[in-house]
């Protein structure tokens, strides 16, 4: 089971980024994690791809149900 932490992070142009000290807490003490880093690069694409990420997470409609029976 995996479980996703989000958080925003001030880039400074060292080659290590910052973990706010209240997400650090919330990590547990061992294992892995998988790290993606996601750059705003313009404002209107950010909206967009949030967007469509958030709508990728739902579930599918009643009229994308009917392609199920096909998995």
């Amino acid at each position: 089971m995996s479980k996703t932490i989000e958080f925003e992070t001030e880039l400074t142009g060292s080659p290590t980024l910052s973990i706010p000290p209240e997400i650090a807490a919330a990590l547990p003490s061992k294992g892995k994690a998988t790290i993606v880093v996601v750059v705003d690069m313009d404002p209107e694409d950010t909206t967009w791809r949030k967007a469509a990420y958030e709508q990728f997470l739902n579930d599918d409609s009643e009229e994308d149900a009917v392609y199920d029976k096909y998995l």
